[in-house]
């Protein structure tokens, strides 16, 4: 039998984390993810360097981290009139995802029945 208050608290999750998903399911953004994981988040990348890593233009690279931003998987760090971009292990919305595929784990387990092997 199925727990429709489990699935209603999935279909909750899944809501709010939409941003998420669109956020990094971008092959664009995927390229500056991964370059601000590499570079750890100690000192963050400025966005003259995130382009040298991804080769992707300025206004290509500023569009898609503001929509990383926006999603809070990204931080900024400004000093003086420089930003440095990173990803704080701490504090990012990646936890609502991760939390989500968790609770989407556990109800299979609890829920669906194992193949039969004949």
């Amino acid at each position: 039998m199925k727990d429709t208050e489990q699935l209603n608290l999935l279909a909750v999750e899944f809501q709010a984390c939409q941003h998420i998903l669109t956020a990094i399911g971008n092959p664009t953004r995927h390229s500056i993810l991964l370059t601000l994981i590499a570079a750890g988040c100690k000192d963050g990348m400025r966005v003259g360097e995130i382009m040298q890593n991804t080769h992707l233009s300025r206004p290509t690279v500023s569009h898609h981290i503001r929509i990383l931003r926006e999603a809070k998987i990204v931080n900024v760090h400004r000093l003086g009139t420089k930003n440095f971009y990173y990803i704080d292990p701490q504090d990012n919305s990646l936890f609502m995802l991760k939390n989500m595929i968790n609770h989407i784990e556990d109800y299979m387990k609890n829920h669906w029945e194992p193949e039969r092997k004949n």
